[in-house]
């Protein structure tokens, strides 16, 4: 099974355009790729939302989105207010199962909403979703200003609390200018969780068209780090 559950380290962190830079880049290595979003809020009707921008960034069509909710909140609150059912783990899980168990040269990319513990169903969360997939990974999506390394470390310590496999870290909204809280960041973020940053999506990218997030995306990741986190899918 090669699914890479893809959460951060808390709301509006980048995880979305992250998602998309992954996409680019695994395809890039030859890889054919699905993206899942299994519960998207804050969009009433059938189109729009998170699955969307990563269509229009990536042209990516294996996309794959099981619940939608009308306003933007926490997934629990937002279907209770709509009167609308929660799906249960074991039903989530054994979508994602479908769509990998297709192919070899596969890999799903599995985003989820807010942060590791924002609650997508009654009683589960991203932790809990990740015991239905064996052979699981998790790359943690990041902020990079003051503030990051605590929640950075927060975040992987719980997740392998819980049993997840967690390989990677992914910087979100790189600023092209960059101070010495960042840079300091950037070099202290591997060392206090023991895991490789890949990349840093630039700040700004989900406003690029698609030639232009393809053509920059590549460029965005640490071509030794990403090259040997592929070769480990």
């Amino acid at each position: 099974m090669t699914v890479v559950l893809v959460t951060g380290t808390g709301t509006d962190i980048g995880k979305t355009i992250a998602t998309a830079a992954l996409a680019t880049a695994l395809r890039g290595a030859g890889k054919e790729v699905h993206v899942v979003k299994p519960i998207q809020t804050g969009v009433p009707g059938k189109d729009g939302g998170d699955l969307d921008t990563v269509r229009d960034l990536t042209g990516e069509t294996n996309l794959h989105g099981f619940e939608r909710y009308p306003e933007p909140m926490a997934p629990v609150a937002a279907a209770q207010r709509a009167g609308m059912r929660l799906p249960e783990v074991g039903e989530i899980a054994e979508k994602i199962r479908l769509i990998d168990a297709a192919g070899s040269n596969r890999v799903v990319l599995v985003e989820g909403a807010g942060g590791l513990l924002v609650r997508l169903g009654e009683d589960w969360a991203l932790p809990e979703l990740a015991g239905h997939l064996p052979g699981h990974q998790m790359v943690v999506v990041t902020r990079l200003d003051l503030g990051c390394l605590n929640e950075a470390e927060l975040t992987v310590e719980v997740a392998r609390g819980r049993g997840v496999e967690v390989t990677a870290l992914l910087g979100g909204k790189l600023p092209a200018q960059t101070d010495p809280i960042i840079e300091t960041n950037l070099e202290q973020l591997p060392r206090i969780t023991g895991l490789p940053l890949l990349g840093s999506a630039a700040d700004g990218a989900g406003e690029l068209d698609r030639e232009t997030f393809e053509a920059q995306a590549p460029g965005w990741f640490e071509e030794a780090a990403l090259r040997e986190w592929i070769a480990k899918l």
